[in-house]
């Protein structure tokens, strides 16, 4: 198949590209820095000519609310709207589980944002929800660093790898479209300070963390950011990914 995958330059969309191509398939990167501008949808009906399944793995700018739904809502028009010129089958977004329940995230309102559009727009679709990536705990800290102290919410997640992510998401898009697809996890809970302590560990950097709600409200506490009990399961634990970090 011919697939085109939008943020292709990104963590998962590389990770997406090599597996598909693994199996074979022809894929067209969609980037800014590639010459394909997902805001003024310049590049893009080139882009998708004879394409039959896109992706959609972008990330947006870490603004403020309004802005980042304005991204967010910019970019995925053009994109479907240029997927319906090309006579695309079907779109797959990539998002987060738990977005609809926690307000005042602006980046999870950009994904809502996405999720509307996607759900109500011209091209048949599917949405994929993954919970947090195994390092989305460093990132965080990476986030808050000010000399050697950084802040980190005390979140429960349930991390997948990022490669699993994108096995997924390859596997989807060479099928029909499926709608909301169950959420999408790794096998364990896990503490996010703990996770950013470990991670830094096995890199090699001393972080002292601060658990604070400053980047996250309570409003993500407890079970709010875990998969629903019919979720799929992906088989990287966080320990194995770890021993890949030293």
């Amino acid at each position: 198949m011919r697939i085109a995958i939008a943020g292709a330059t990104g963590n998962i969309g590389a990770l997406t590209v090599a597996a598909l191509e693994r199996g074979g398939h022809e894929v067209v990167r969609i980037s800014r820095s590639l010459g394909v501008d997902l805001l003024t949808g310049d590049g893009l009906d080139d882009a998708l000519a004879g394409v039959e399944a896109v992706i959609d793995a972008t990330n947006g700018p870490a603004t403020d609310q309004a802005e980042t739904v304005a991204y967010f809502g910019t970019a995925t028009r053009n994109l479907l709207a240029a997927e319906e010129r090309a006579g695309v089958r079907h779109h797959v977004l990539l998002s987060i589980v738990g977005i609809h329940g926690i307000e005042g995230n602006a980046h999870y309102a950009g994904k809502r944002e996405q999720e509307r559009l996607v759900s109500e727009g011209p091209v048949p679709w599917t949405i994929v929800p993954a919970t947090q990536f195994h390092d989305f705990a460093a990132l965080v800290t990476s986030w808050t660093e000010q000399d050697g102290v950084a802040t980190i919410p005390p979140l429960l997640v349930q991390p997948i790898a990022p490669a699993d992510v994108a096995d997924i998401l390859a596997e989807i898009a060479l099928g029909e479209p499926r709608g909301r697809y169950v959420d999408v996890a790794g096998p364990d809970p896990q503490d996010l300070v703990d996770m950013a302590r470990r991670t830094n560990e096995a890199r090699g950097r001393t972080v002292k963390l601060v658990p604070t709600w400053s980047v996250f409200d309570p409003a993500a506490a407890g079970n709010a950011l875990l998969p629903g009990k019919d979720a799929r399961i992906a088989p990287t634990t966080f320990d194995a990914w770890l021993a890949q970090q030293r």
